[in-house]
């Protein structure tokens, strides 16, 4: 059954039903299959999106801009410059002002308060591009990607391996919600925020899954269907860069790892990739691997979400 989603912001997955979760696949669905065989969808014509960027980015930049073109409207980019938030004005006005010239916006931030306070003062849907909480678009992405693979969500079981991060975060609102088992295994002290892993847990157990957070890696990954990672020091962690490395280097996805995987599981990551340290060319280049899907499904399950909101 349908659902109206006009106006909703996408702070966290958490959020969203699992009818707005499928929904969204749906559309997702529809949306990639009308821009292979050249059916125009203009759903959003004279609809203008900003895309507010306090962290660069490739991936959610273009299938952003690329989307809201495609679906008939514009995108106005905001770099880090771009906006008097640099010189001291408030999220408040600054939402307050935007919700009068705009009908959405797109935030890639570090503080996931920028995102919940855009939401709170504007009156326009606020659709979270990441910040370091949460990357919900990728996590959505991935879903969607795992279903076009193996036509089913419930009951798969989906290991991250790495840092306990914004992915990681999402993943498991994501796979929760839908019924997966998600397994996070990371190294001691980087681990997953408490209070998500509370969540997931009370939504897996509504759905019937299970959510486990090991510092195993070869546990973790025992019969997975889908093996994912992401980068050990993500934006703003520069400086923990080499330390981190010593501490993540047992939690390499490589070929001896995923053996303990299912024969046809699913390699992800969000990109971009540090190839030789939290994953090696030969599971990134593998036939398991849907990388590239699931960056090219980035622009799909976005124009989705855009389309149903705006």
């Amino acid at each position: 059954m349908a659902v109206n989603m006009k106006g909703k912001s996408l702070i966290s997955i958490n959020d969203l039903t699992v009818e707005e979760i499928y929904q969204i696949f749906e559309v997702s669905k529809t949306l990639k299959e009308e821009l292979y065989t050249g059916k125009p969808h203009k759903l959003l014509e004279g609809k203008t999106l900003g895309m507010i960027f306090a962290k660069p980015s490739t991936r959610t930049r273009v299938s952003f801009e690329v989307g809201i073109y495609q679906l008939g409207g514009i995108g106005l980019y905001f770099g880090p410059n771009d906006l008097q938030l640099k010189r001291g004005e408030s999220i408040a006005d600054t939402a307050k002002v935007l919700s009068r010239y705009l009908s959405g916006i797109m935030i890639r931030t570090f503080s996931h308060q920028d995102v919940i306070d855009l939401a709170r003062f504007g009156s326009i849907p606020i659709i979270n591009g990441l910040t370091d909480l949460l990357h919900p678009c990728q996590v959505l992405t991935d879903l969607f990607t795992i279903l076009e693979k193996k036509r089913v969500l419930k009951g798969q079981k989906l290991v991250y391996i790495g840092d306990g991060n914004n992915m990681a975060h999402s993943l498991l609102h994501g796979c929760s919600k839908v019924g997966m088992d998600v397994v996070i295994a990371s190294p001691s002290g980087y681990t997953p925020d408490e209070e998500i892993v509370k969540n997931a847990k009370r939504n897996a157990a509504y759905m019937g899954s299970k959510v486990e957070i090991m510092t195993d890696p070869i546990a973790a990954v025992k019969d997975a269907d889908v093996v994912y990672t992401d980068v050990w020091a993500s934006m703003g962690q520069e400086a923990e860069a080499a330390d981190r490395k010593k501490k993540f280097m047992k939690f390499q996805v490589n070929e001896e790892l995923v053996k303990h995987a299912k024969d046809d599981y699913l390699f992800m990551h969000c990109l971009p990739a540090h190839r030789g340290d939290e994953v090696t060319n030969e599971v990134c280049d593998s036939p398991n691997s849907v990388i590239f899907d699931e960056a090219e499904n980035r622009l799909h399950v976005q124009k989705a979400i855009m389309a149903l909101v705006m």
